[in-house]
């Protein structure tokens, strides 16, 4: 099973951006964790802060993959052409967030990309990621 993992925009800052809402871990060192608890699966790991970017790698992987898990962070709420892209695809994608956007600002209560997930995952941290890959077992 071939599963990546898609974060958007500060996700790169995780471990040093505002650690009381997204923890004080690395991404790179929680992808570790993650590669060591599912070791049946076969994980790989983008992340950028160019929405074309995230735009062009699902339309790399989304024809070859078993599953994508997107957090397209602030993108969530503005990107209709992300929301296109992952609409476009055939592989399954999860959303995720790490915090609880249903606790946050009004504007992070609605998601573009949420109608063409399989499923949405938020506020369980890091561990949103685990739930996720879960959701592919």
């Amino acid at each position: 099973m071939k599963i990546i993992i898609i974060n958007g925009p500060n996700l790169n800052l995780l471990g040093k951006r505002e650690p009381e809402v997204y923890g004080q871990t690395s991404f790179e060192s929680y992808f570790t964790d993650l590669e060591k608890v599912f070791p049946q699966i076969e994980l790989s790991y983008y992340q950028s802060n160019v929405e074309g970017e995230l735009i062009n790698k699902l339309h790399e992987v989304g024809f070859s993959y078993d599953g994508v898990i997107l957090n397209s962070g602030g993108y969530t709420h503005t990107a209709v052409a992300l929301a296109d892209a992952v609409a476009a695809i055939t592989t399954p994608v999860v959303e995720v967030h790490i915090s609880n956007v249903f606790a946050r600002e009004e504007y992070r209560h609605v998601s573009l990309i949420s109608k063409h997930c399989v499923g949405s995952i938020s506020g369980f941290g890091l561990k949103s990621y685990e739930l996720a890959l879960n959701s592919f077992v």
